[in-house]
């Protein structure tokens, strides 16, 4: 059974970064378009960020230049490294493989809490 499993969300202040962490099982990341999501409270799931399987990226124009997705394909994990961290990137944030595993923010996700 495939799985995502969220990880590395954190209180930080802005300007702080951190590092989130998406390890996979039951599939190959090499045969899935890898993603970010957040969800923040009363809001839509939105995307944030996206690696395809030619390793081309993608960025939301609201975390662009602040936020950087990698892939490991030897350990099979998907990382978002957030740097610059503003309040408003404060929601619950959630992995993507596209089109291995249905659904958006369906998964556990991991909180990402910014203060000002």
């Amino acid at each position: 059974e495939e799985e995502l499993v969220e990880s590395g969300g954190g209180s930080v202040q802005a300007g702080g970064s951190l590092r989130l962490s998406c390890t996979t099982s039951g599939f190959s990341i090499d045969d899935a378009d890898m993603g970010w999501y957040r969800q923040a409270p009363g809001n839509e799931c939105d995307l944030v960020s996206t690696i395809s399987t030619d390793g081309r990226t993608y960025y939301a124009d609201s975390v662009k230049g602040r936020f950087t997705i990698s892939q490991d394909n030897v350990k099979n994990t998907v990382y978002l490294q957030m740097n610059s961290l503003k309040p408003e990137d404060t929601a619950v944030y959630y992995c993507a493989a596209n089109p291995i595993v249905a659904g958006r923010c369906t998964t556990q996700g991991t909180q990402v809490t910014v203060s000002s």
